[in-house]
């Protein structure tokens, strides 16, 4: 952030001084004239001063540990005052904007991966899912741009062909459907500003998500701007991206919109991919310094379908689709809204209210060779927290209590598919066969005190209190089956409890055990002759933690190490009794062990050298307790779908406007079923990323970029179906095969006004 205060014309000189939020001076901040290369330093004051410069000129202004700004200048500027915000990058010194009472990350006794704007920009800017595959105890199996299933910590796994067990909220507002599932590949990588991942159960603070919570946000738009953006992407399999952008920023009134189409012909047969999407995202600040917030997305997809593999077909013909999905066409195409309304309040002194109300909507209409689905969602809500400063028997405390409801409306009709009776090679709608209309509902109250008994100690618990139902009304007579029928779990209650303690500077250890749980799907309740299942029972676990979390070498280091054990009672698996048919069982216990190291280095070096490096790392040990299925014994067994071990280093070098970005990623085998018969191999990628921005006229900059991802041409599995089953003789269709060695490029104009 840089707020101009003075401006004189009588000398070619930039003067001013570099101080932090707080109002402190910073010294030895590098600043570069990013056109002559030419660098200076603040003294221990954080002066500054640039004479002789050749206007318009474009300086940059780099300290560790904060956020790095680029200036244009028309004209010469004295008593200039440059406000560097503390970086994400600098991990220890982050405000987590997720957590019911915000904190700084080094200090939440949690596990909490953080993904910036730069962290985005390490491939290329097609897929956003593809990024969280860099944050320890996350794994994302990619089948396709639209084919994404996301697992925190093994738990997730073994769902089929969906992220669910895992809360998300965009800017707040829950993403995440009543009953669960999750879908967040369809957002642009360009609009996010971060992403905060909760890991393990963390109930107590978002409710039914037992393997964690996702939060994406756009900035927080505060500086004062005024510009236009577009940008153009190429890359491999005739991958094409547009975007579009307008940003005002003055005074009280803050306003973005965002527009971005992506179109691809997919690397496999049957893989055409067309996304339009416009995110829309406005702000007012009030004389008494509250705030509101409006914020709306809309997407509108239609891609076609590969699906799975057979191992033959795998090694053998990669780029192929699965035969009965190449003949059917099948494909998914939705329109998706969410709109929310927030208001950010000071009540008094002490008392502080954050208040939304959200809209989501989701029309579908996806062909399958097995039949043609046809739904409709909506869901509206509310999230209200109340955050409270006391002194708690004369100790600093903060506390926390809030609500999140939500009423979601389901409809879903299934119809024949007859592509078998035509020449074509599409879909034709036939007769209906089932017609169901739901009403999900859920209900959390939450709870979090926030406690400092000395300056070393902190002390977080948490508790949440979650009912949820839905009604089903089946509509369809033909079949003689009635599936009408109500529904309620058990009320659930999620403690937390978690204690941080700072035995050195920049150095804490942390403990924490906290309760999750996930509800059954609509789909899991119903038995194979269409019943509601009323024994089966809510998916929990306990998660127990310790880690550290410090800064060594002057804040130039970050390292953060944590040990967990989730214990799963109640497991809850999907059992397939047909080629698209799921039944949920309580099957037993699992027990998920692990290991997560995350590391980050920074440093600058004269002349305008720049260099980061990371080191992110997590080791599995996830097993089955106890579990029967269907007479067989799989207790002690392997959990399936989760690589054995993840393993992250990369570097990033700048210097003055060229960026090198090199990254790699190994992934350990997998289990392909709960009988641990069949494994996939382990792989490594090696992907590589180059930038260069340059101010090529007033108020006009260029930014250019350049990547390889697969370096090595690795074959590899991205995805894979767990405990697959072959039908009519087939073999089993386990695998996703990943893209081949694969290039991008871009250019991005930004013209400021």
């Amino acid at each position: 952030m840089l707020i101009l205060f003075a401006f004189s014309a009588n000398s070619q000189v930039i003067s001013g001084k570099v101080i932090d939020r707080a109002g402190n001076p910073l010294p030895d901040v590098s600043i570069i004239d990013l056109q002559s290369g030419e660098g200076k330093s603040t003294d221990s004051e954080g002066i500054f001063e640039f004479a002789n410069l050749e206007f318009p000129v474009q300086l940059k202004f780099s300290y560790l540990g904060y956020k790095e700004i680029k200036r244009n200048f028309q004209e010469p500027a004295n008593n200039l005052v440059i406000v560097l915000e503390t970086s994400i990058g600098e991990l220890s010194e982050v405000v987590l904007r997720s957590s019911n009472i915000r904190n700084q990350l080094r200090e939440t006794p949690a596990a909490v991966g953080v993904i910036t704007s730069e962290d985005l920009q390490r491939k290329d800017n097609f897929n956003l899912v593809q990024n969280l595959n860099y944050v320890p105890g996350v794994y994302v199996s990619q089948g396709a741009l639209n084919t994404n299933k996301i697992n925190i910590r093994g738990i997730g796994s073994r769902s089929q062909y969906s992220t669910n067990r895992i809360k998300a909220y965009f800017n707040g507002i829950p993403i995440t459907t009543a009953e669960g599932e999750l879908t967040i590949d369809d957002f642009d990588a360009e609009t996010i500003d971060r992403i905060e991942i909760f890991k393990g159960p963390v109930s107590s603070v978002f409710g039914a998500g037992l393997g964690g919570a996702i939060n994406l946000y756009t900035p927080e738009f505060r500086s004062e701007d005024r510009s236009v953006e577009s940008g153009f992407s190429y890359g491999s399999f005739n991958t094409r991206k547009y975007s579009a952008g307008i940003s005002y920023i003055k005074d009280s009134l803050d306003f973005n919109f965002n527009y971005n189409k992506l179109e691809s012909d997919g690397y496999r047969d049957n893989g055409e991919y067309d996304r339009l999407g416009m995110t829309t995202q406005a702000g007012f600040l009030t004389k008494k310094g509250n705030r509101w917030n409006l914020f709306y997305s809309h997407i509108n997809l239609k891609a076609y379908i590969p699906s799975s593999l057979n191992e033959d077909d795998f090694l053998n013909d990669p780029e192929s689709a699965a035969f009965t999905w190449y003949q059917a066409a099948g494909y998914e195409s939705y329109s998706r809204n969410i709109l929310g309304l927030s208001y950010d309040q000071n009540l008094s002194e002490n008392w502080q209210n954050l208040s939304s109300i959200f809209y989501n909507s989701r029309d579908g209409y996806e062909p399958r060779p097995f039949d043609i689905l046809d739904e409709e969602r909506q869901s509206i809500g509310l999230r209200s927290r109340f955050n409270h400063q006391l002194a708690l028997f004369s100790m600093p405390s903060e506390i926390s209590l809030g609500t999140e409801l939500m009423w979601e409306f389901y409809d879903v009709w299934n119809y024949e598919n007859l592509y078998e009776e035509i020449e074509e090679r599409r879909s034709l709608q036939g007769a209906l066969i089932s017609s169901n209309l739901q009403t999900r509902n859920y209900l959390n109250l939450f709870a979090q005190l926030n406690l400092d008994p000395t300056d070393k100690l902190h002390i977080e618990a948490g508790l949440n209190f979650n009912t949820t139902s839905y009604d089903l009304e089946d509509t369809y007579t033909e079949d003689q089956v009635d599936q009408t029928g109500d529904y309620s779990f058990a009320p659930v209650l999620s403690p937390r409890i978690g204690l941080s303690y700072t035995a050195f500077p920049e150095k804490t250890f942390y403990a924490s055990v906290s309760h999750g749980f996930s509800t059954p799907s609509v789909a899991e309740t119903l038995t194979p002759e269409g019943l509601i299942n009323t024994d089966l029972k809510t998916e929990t676990g306990l998660n127990y933690e310790i880690g550290f979390k410090g800064s060594w070498l002057k804040k130039r280091l970050y390292t953060e190490l944590n040990l967990y054990s989730i214990q799963i009672r109640n497991l809850l698996v999907a059992r397939r009794v047909g080629q698209d048919q799921y039944v949920g069982v309580n099957a037993g216990k699992a027990d998920h062990n692990g290991i997560e190291f995350t590391s980050r280095y920074s440093s600058y070096f004269k002349g305008g050298w720049q260099l980061e490096l990371f080191l992110n790392s997590n080791f599995n040990f996830y097993s089955f307790d106890q579990f029967v299925d269907l007479g067989e014994n799989y207790s002690g067994n392997e959990l399936p779908g989760v690589p054995e071990y993840m393993i992250t280093p990369g570097l990033e070098l700048d210097f003055r406007n060229l960026s090198f970005n090199l990254n790699y990623q190994a992934f350990g085998e997998m289990p392909l079923n709960d009988a641990n018969s069949r494994y996939t191999d382990a792989y490594q990628l090696l992907n590589l990323r180059l930038g260069y921005e340059k101010k090529i006229l007033k108020g006009l900059a260029l930014n250019l970029n350049f990547g390889i991802n697969n370096i090595l041409d690795e074959h590899y599995a991205a995805s894979v179906v767990t405990n697959a089953v072959g039908f009519g003789g087939s073999a089993p269709r386990y695998y996703y095969p990943g893209e081949p060695r694969n290039y991008y490029g871009g250019l991005n104009l930004r013209y400021d006004f």
